[in-house]
Parts: C-alpha cells; structure tokens; sequence
C-alpha cells in the first residue's frame, strides 16, 4: 500500500513538472506569435485585429506578467482558506484600477521597476511559503497589480475600444489565476497523498527561487 502511495506522490509530482515545463516553453512560443513592434520588450499587444483578443493576449505575451500572475494563483493555493478567492481577486481589482491609471495618462512612477519588484516578490513569498495577515498579503498583492495594470493601459492601442481590451485583459489575468490555482491545488494533492513524500510540497518553493531569480534578473536588465 505504502508502495503504491508513494508512485502516486511521484506521478502527481511528475504531472506539475511537466505542466510547469508546459508552461514554459508555451510562453516563449507565445511571445513571438503575440508581437508587436513598438520596441517595448516583453510586453506585446497580441492579436491587434479584435481589442478583445489582443486585451487577452496581452498577460500572455509578457513573460513577467505571465509568471507574476500566475504566481498569485500558486501563492494563493498556497496560503489557503480565504486567500484562494481575495489574493486572486485583489490582482484582478489592482490591475483594473491600474489600467484605468494608465488610460488617463496618469504618471504611475516606476512601473518597470514595480513589474520585476512583484516578480520578485511573489517568488519569495512562494519559496519561503509566506503566509501573512490576509489583509497584508491582498494589500500587497493589489499594489503590485497596479503596475500591471498601469502598463497594460499605457501601452493599448490608441484604436482600439478600451472597454473590449480591458475585458480581454481581465479575463487573461483570471485564466493565469486559475491556472496557478490548478498548480498549485496539484501538488497540494500529491503532498497530503503521502506526507512524506517532499519532493511535491518543495515544487512551488522551487518555483518560487526561479520566479525570485527571474525578477532579480529583471531588475538589472
């Protein structure tokens, strides 16, 4: 019995390597499919064609954007209880009221900086398991949003319907979410499957220094 709880463990710790790798590789794929030449790296407009679509696209065609929000929905998996609802929620709130900031023109200092900084920091919260006040954690979480949010505003195309591309983004955002959630719910599975099987409840935290790695390289970029 012991034998076959532990291969369960090992297939449910292999199942969110492979999705993890999944994702990886679809967001590098992702961002040449997504681009559009304005000469800002990393955050793409998307299918320029449909506001909607491009709106949707655009989380995905940043690879910061990309692991930050998908990093909430781990974190959130990871925090527990009401966090798996307002952790989640605040981002989307955060970036709602980001983009608007950014529609208006309004100067949000240092929003590149914001963006590595909430890469940063989500992948430190997901390598040393954080689990602060909730308060704590969804007023960070919104105030990180608000550079996302901001950035994605600033850089919409002047054409395009702003209501369609702020409904695009927003549902890009969710889907990110929910899938970190998935992720995250995943190798919660595997780890109470078998409590001594590590290797599943070490995997966020291993994400989490790869996430941390990456912020700091963007930082110094």
């Amino acid at each position: 019995m012991s034998w076959l709880v532990y291969r369960r463990a090992a297939t449910g710790a292999a199942t969110f390597a492979m999705l993890a790798a999944i994702i990886s590789v679809a967001a590098m794929l992702a961002a040449p499919a997504f681009a559009h030449v304005d000469g800002v790296p990393g955050h793409d407009h998307g299918l320029m064609g449909n506001p909607f679509m491009s709106g949707l696209g655009h989380p995905f065609g940043g690879l910061d954007h990309l692991l930050a929000m998908l990093a909430v929905g781990i974190w959130a998996m990871q925090q527990g209880g009401r966090a798996l609802f307002a952790v989640p929620g605040a981002f989307v709130i955060g970036m709602a009221a980001g983009f608007a900031l950014g529609q208006a023109g309004f100067a949000l200092p240092l929003v590149e900086t914001g963006i590595a900084l909430s890469v940063l920091a989500f992948g430190l919260a997901l390598a040393l398991a954080l689990r602060p006040p909730l308060s704590l954690a969804v007023a960070a979480t919104l105030v990180f949003a608000l550079f996302h949010g901001h950035a994605h505003g600033a850089e919409m195309p002047a054409e395009a319907s702003a209501l369609l591309y702020a409904g695009g983004m927003l549902i890009g955002t969710a889907l990110l979410h929910g899938l970190g959630l998935a992720l995250g719910r995943l190798a919660a599975r595997t780890n109470t499957a078998n409590p001594q099987a590590k290797l599943a409840g070490l995997l966020p935290r291993a994400a989490g220094i790869m996430l941390a790695v990456t912020g700091g390289v963007l930082l110094l970029a």
